[in-house]
């Protein structure tokens, strides 16, 4: 390995966690996150093996640049494929060890991931660069190629769109716990009564199986009682014993449930604001989303 080659790899490496956070925040997917990383890297190792190549002042810049833009290009590929996809669609989740209830993070949640699949892509990712990732709009604008007054404005409408569907707000993760385990016990335990308890009027369920594994049906069912009675029966329709691990699914504690040792479901609560009540259900039995769970995940 030349010295150049040696450097170059030691800057992508030194980047890379940002880079896989940015794009799985634009795209949602960890399989397309992959891709879009591994052609970041060719773009970038290349054009540090050039010949007479000038100084990159700043490499993190360069490389966002890199990432966010072949992040865009990738985008109609994968709305393409959302097209034929059977059942609500929601995207794969990022699991990482349940340690400390109360630890903070800056992940984005898979209920404003859910949100952010209504902006456009370019609404997207300067609302990921600047809102989650805090770059400034002229630097947003250096890495899209626009000027910063179109991206003041494309922050502006995303924001809003945002804001309209979802409150910016985040339940206490010691609550989010203590809601999680009495959900999953009173659907285990088709505790229909709990569950009318535990959700709020204008709750939604997103059941996402991809047509591949058992789901809710083609749409979000909306509706406490609709909900309810749903989930209260839902027993009936999952394995018989089912090993229930909570851990941390986009920064959020959340329920993994595995049948021996596959991987059979995840699930993430959103709760109202200030509030005890669930207002949003995901649930995730798509086999190909659920790739990323290990034993350890399990352990």
């Amino acid at each position: 390995m030349t010295s150049d080659t040696s450097s170059a790899t030691r800057v992508f490496v030194e980047h890379r966690e940002l880079l896989f956070s940015i794009v799985y925040n634009m795209l949602g997917s960890v399989a397309d996150t992959e891709d879009v990383l591994q052609e970041a890297w060719l773009a970038w190792s290349s054009r540090e093996a050039a010949e007479g190549r000038e100084r990159i002042g700043s490499p993190r810049a360069y490389l966002a640049r890199i990432a966010v833009n072949k992040a865009l290009a990738r985008q109609a590929a994968i709305s393409r494929r959302r097209e034929t996809y059977v059942g609500p669609w929601l995207p794969e989740p990022l699991v990482t060890p349940f340690v400390d209830p109360a630890g903070d993070t800056e992940s984005v949640s898979l209920a404003l991931l859910v949100v952010l699949e209504t902006l456009t892509p370019l609404e997207r990712a300067v609302f990921v660069l600047h809102e989650v990732f805090g770059y400034a709009h002229t630097e947003t604008a250096e890495i899209l190629g626009r000027s910063p007054a179109a991206v003041r404005q494309l922050a502006h409408r995303a924001c809003e769109h945002v804001q309209a569907r979802r409150p910016r707000h985040r339940a206490d993760p010691r609550l989010r716990q203590q809601v999680t385990e009495h959900f999953v016990a009173a659907v285990s335990g088709g505790d229909l009564e709990a569950l009318l308890r535990i959700l709020a009027p204008d709750v939604t369920l997103w059941a996402d199986g991809g047509g591949k594994a058992t789901a809710a049906g083609p749409r979000p069912v909306h509706g406490r009682e609709k909900v309810a009675r749903l989930l209260a029966g839902a027993t009936g329709r999952a394995p018989s014993v089912l090993d229930v691990r909570y851990r941390r699914v986009n920064g959020d504690p959340s329920a993994l449930l595995f049948d021996g040792d596959s991987p059979f479901a995840v699930l993430v609560l959103d709760l109202v604001p200030g509030g005890r009540q669930v207002r949003g259900v995901y649930f995730l039995t798509n086999p190909d989303k659920l790739t990323g769970l290990t034993q350890e995940d399990n352990g």
